[in-house]
């Protein structure tokens, strides 16, 4: 497994890792982003949107669970969502999100809620914690990858 830090300063810093993100993508994908309340987890998720090529607003998923996001506005189809409000992961076959994946980017928001998808070759978990007490020095990442990215780490 790949790991790697990066400091993340401000929001402009935060919208360069995003974009160096979104560079590196492939349908199949999965985003999968840890952090705390406040952690910057959408505002990560929006700025990989955006780069990919969404012009409009990015909702968080948290009352839907799911927002999808198709081509050819995005480079690639994008599934963003977040598995705060999930109690047991037996509830993605219910929410149908396997049928949502196919050929799509999973930005995953809270994904330890929906089991984790680190077992997965296509994952980037990507772990952001505030810098100083209430985060006004920025964030840190910490960007773990599995195999399939070797090679096009952000």
């Amino acid at each position: 497994m790949i790991e790697t830090r990066i400091e993340l300063g401000d929001l402009a810093a935060m919208t360069a890792f995003g974009s160096r993100i979104a560079d590196k993508l492939k349908p199949g994908d999965v985003v999968a982003l840890t952090g705390g309340l406040g952690a910057g987890k959408t505002t990560l998720a929006r700025a990989i949107l955006a780069a990919l090529g969404h012009t409009g607003e990015v909702p968080s998923p948290t009352f839907t669970i799911i927002e999808t996001y198709d081509s050819p506005a995005l480079r690639w189809p994008v599934v963003h969502a977040d598995f705060y409000r999930l109690d047991d992961p037996a509830e993605l076959a219910e929410i149908g999100l396997d049928d949502y994946r196919e050929g799509a980017v999973l930005l995953a928001e809270w994904p330890e809620n929906a089991g984790g998808f680190m077992k997965e070759p296509g994952c980037l978990s990507i772990a952001l914690q505030p810098i100083g007490e209430n985060g006004e020095g920025g964030r840190i990442a910490i960007a773990r990858a599995g195999p399939d990215w070797v090679g096009r780490m952000p």
